[in-house]
């Protein structure tokens, strides 16, 4: 019978675990080597047999098990969200939706920041890690530059003031493994969601902070280096008026584009101070 670990040993392996599970690692393998064409050779007779048959007629393809499970988890989605009337309950909602592969590895549902009642409501792409380990959208670097970009024309996520204060969320609630892109298969399952989040909220303007954002609220593929500055009024905001600009990881990257950014911030700022933006058909 093998001793009980000590403290210390429990730790180190835990920590082994974690690093692991952070790099991406999703499943155990044996230590026992497979040989598969040793299998191969211990089934000649199926070999021949498989050789032997005639050429089966062509068959209608059946749909991929994937696709039934992304249909079957955006009906799940539409029906959560619905049936919700606040953001509490909504909050409620997505932490119980187990339909997305995403939630497995995150250890928190980012929601959102900041004050609902904003005239403004900032979209995101998804969680990254220090976000992902805090439970709020835009805390890591990216966070802390779009707190400048906002203090720049007067905007505060803590501020009580609707007036002054900004309302942020993401496309995913869940960070994506290696921080990548949300793929089109997520943005679909969880657009229930952040429908009935933008209708709750009712912000009179919504900033899409990066491609995805834009192409899930244009409901179409963008490039945002061309439609950045642009104002929208698509239906998927419910008519409100849509600002697209960079995203504050886009800009620590490309630092030489805070310069548009600023330009898209102004216009942002005057349109809260009552000129009306010129809506783009």
């Amino acid at each position: 019978m093998t001793s009980a670990l000590s403290s210390e040993q429990t730790n180190a392996l835990l920590a082994a675990l974690a690093w692991q599970i952070e790099l991406g690692v999703d499943e155990c393998i044996s230590e026992t080597p497979l040989d598969r064409f040793e299998e191969i050779a211990k089934a000649p007779a199926a070999k021949q047999a498989s050789k032997a048959s005639p050429t089966p007629l062509p068959k209608k393809k059946a749909p991929a098990p994937e696709d039934d499970g992304l249909a079957q988890a955006v009906t799940a989605a539409q029906h959560l969200a619905t049936g919700v009337e606040t953001l509490d309950q909504l909050r409620s909602a997505m932490e119980g939706f187990d339909g997305c592969p995403l939630k497995l590895g995150a250890r928190n549902t980012v929601f959102a920041d900041g004050n609902p009642a904003a005239k403004v409501m900032f979209i995101g792409e998804a969680p990254g890690r220090d976000e992902d380990r805090q439970g709020k959208p835009f805390v890591g670097r990216s966070g802390q530059l779009l707190d400048k970009m906002l203090g720049a024309i007067g905007l505060d996520r803590t501020s009580d003031n609707p007036d002054k204060a900004a309302y942020i969320t993401n496309v995913l609630p869940w960070r994506p493994v290696e921080n990548r892109d949300p793929s089109t298969d997520e943005a679909v399952m969880l657009w229930a969601f952040l429908e009935r989040h933008i209708q709750l909220a009712a912000p009179d303007y919504v900033v899409a902070l990066g491609k995805s954002p834009a192409a899930v609220l244009l409901d179409t593929p963008v490039a945002i280096t061309r439609m950045r500055g642009r104002w929208m009024a698509p239906p998927r905001t419910g008519g409100k008026p849509l600002l697209l600009t960079f995203h504050p990881a886009y800009l620590l990257r490309q630092p030489l584009e805070k310069a548009k950014s600023w330009k898209d911030l102004l216009s942002l700022r005057a349109a809260l101070d009552g000129d009306q933006p010129k809506i783009e058909t």
